[in-house]
């Protein structure tokens, strides 16, 4: 029988877990998230399917997968859907998943990794869009750093697509502790100024490095930029500015992988 009630104990779960109320927690919505969840080897502890949505082949077919992998699937009515689910349209399938827990070798894999530091990046789709971006374009992990949002909440993760869930990602307290962190493992830092720095295009970044990406708004803080290796800055047309956070980060990340080819 799906569940037909608001006040089921799975609700409750699954709307602590969206608010962020459960440690080690994270809320997969949608068929493309749980997939690739599936995919990465994400340990999914539960999932709820729309009982209007069973039939769609989709559907049929992850339900089928996480049925296989021992993960507990129930059918929910549309309302109780709408209540397990924070997007506005739920779109079938929600589940509740582990976080991924890396090892902090896996942030700096390789002979030349290319690390995102996002300091106060407070929106969770510019976040969600960085993680992608950095993933699309190779580089090797990011941090959110500061009053980032988490990169691990639902709206982040939609922003990523999935990418969270396969490319090293985690939260730091301070910025500064992953600056150092950074160091320690041989990266060069780069900070992103919106003027005055050193063209995008005529900046070294090849070898390690690590790309402090600010947040929006502020930017970088006075104390970051003083402690980079190199700022540099993206070339704009008058009179425009500044760029989001998530394209400046797109636009280093390619430029650092357009260099190393």
């Amino acid at each position: 029988m799906p569940i037909s009630s608001r006040q089921n104990a799975i609700v409750a779960r699954y709307r602590a877990v969206a608010h962020g109320d459960v440690e080690g927690m994270l809320l997969l919505d949608g068929v493309h998230l749980v997939q690739d969840a599936l995919a990465a080897g994400v340990a999914i502890e539960h999932a709820a399917i729309d009982v209007g949505a069973a039939g769609r082949g989709d559907i049929t077919r992850l339900a089928a997968a996480l049925q296989a992998a021992g993960v507990e699937t129930v059918t929910a009515t549309a309302p109780v859907m709408g209540a397990l689910s924070p997007v506005h349209s739920p779109t079938g399938i929600v589940a509740l998943a582990m976080r991924p827990e890396r090892d902090i070798d896996e942030f700096y894999k390789g002979q030349a990794p290319v690390v995102v530091i996002a300091s106060d990046v407070q929106d969770p789709g510019n976040l969600g869009a960085i993680i992608r971006v950095a993933e699309a374009g190779g580089a090797s992990s990011v941090l959110a750093a500061g009053m980032s949002a988490d990169p691990f909440g639902w709206k982040a993760l939609r922003g990523s697509m999935g990418s969270a869930l396969r490319l090293p990602v985690d939260r730091v307290d301070e910025a500064a502790r992953a600056v150092a962190e950074a160091r320690k493992r041989g990266c060069r830092v780069v900070a992103t100024v919106p003027r005055d720095g050193r063209s995008l295009f005529d900046a070294k970044l090849t070898g390690a490095i690590a790309v402090l990406v600010g947040g929006e708004g502020p930017g970088l803080s006075d104390e970051l930029i003083a402690s980079a290796d190199e700022r540099i800055t993206i070339p704009m047309q008058a009179p425009v500015e500044s760029l989001n956070a998530a394209v400046s980060a797109a636009l280093i990340v390619y430029e650092a992988r357009r260099q190393r080819k």
